[in-house]
């Protein structure tokens, strides 16, 4: 027993040196260089600035092509909230079907969702058929395309923390004169709660820093996305990588918020429904 106990403190201390090395580190050369004058950062050392320029920096990186950076965010929220909502609601509701209904079209239906996981994305077939809806280059076809590409792992969370809901409470609420639409939203829906915290969590942290979808399905300046405005500060010849980290630091910012505050949430959804699913 006690040789366990010593064997888990040094797995323990392990994973938190490899968790040191891959997060902290990388975030505190981005925190320093953020700080830096541009020729300071230009030597790209892990040192502590000798003059604090970041206010400096902030500002510059804010004003850079007509606030660009702001309207850049004002575009990925628009981008994150609307697509996390349509997956939550779309996601909740298929999920709970194929977990409740069997039916012969359930192994065509799997298979489909799997596909959505396992097949990667075809960018000039998309790009056509979005050219032949109109939606090109514009938000709300951004939106549609990160709906789609994150639907299918939202699908197989909701199906599986379904597992652990009794069926009980559906044959009850069908018994009190409950129709299929009440019994989803104000029985089914409000039980999922703990997997629904950790869809939008994780698929608003990954719109948010989505970096592909943006530049290829919704180019141009009026949809800028805040991934894309990395580019206003490297070129070919020259990289301003004090305001280059310094913008990174606003982008990571905001998902770094959301792990902390809803972390345990995020746990509690992703291991409730591999057990009980």
């Amino acid at each position: 027993m006690k040789a366990e106990r010593t064997r888990n403190l040094i797995w323990g201390i392990v994973a938190i040196i490899g968790s040191v090395v891959i997060f902290l580190i990388p975030f505190a050369f981005i925190l320093t260089t953020a700080f830096k004058t541009q020729q300071e950062s230009s030597l790209l050392e892990f040192s502590w600035p000798t003059e604090f320029a970041f206010l400096d920096n902030l500002v510059t990186v804010l004003q850079t092509r007509d606030y660009v950076v702001v309207r850049a965010f004002i575009n990925s929220t628009v981008v994150t909230v609307v697509s996390v909502t349509i997956m939550v609601v779309l996601a909740a509701m298929v999920g709970w079907v194929l977990q409740r209904r069997q039916s012969r079209w359930n192994g065509l239906i799997n298979f489909a969702v799997l596909a959505g996981l396992i097949v990667p994305p075809a960018v000039v077939p998309t790009i056509f058929v979005m050219q032949e809806l109109g939606i090109f280059r514009t938000l709300h076809g951004l939106i549609l395309i990160e709906v789609a590409f994150g639907l299918s792992f939202c699908i197989l969370l909701f199906r599986a923390f379904a597992a652990s809901v009794p069926r009980e409470l559906d044959e009850a609420a069908l018994i009190d004169g409950a129709g299929p639409l009440r019994l989803f939203f104000q029985v089914a829906f409000p039980l999922l709660r703990s997997v629904i915290v950790t869809v939008i969590v994780v698929q608003s942290v990954a719109v948010f820093n989505d970096f592909a979808n943006p530049l290829y399905f919704a180019p141009g300046d009026e949809n800028v996305t805040v991934q894309l405005t990395l580019y206003n500060f490297q070129s070919q010849f020259q990289t301003s990588w004090n305001l280059l980290f310094t913008d990174i630091l606003l982008i990571t910012i905001p998902p770094l918020i959301m792990y902390i505050f809803f972390n345990r949430q995020i746990v509690a959804g992703m291991t409730s429904g591999a057990v009980k699913g």
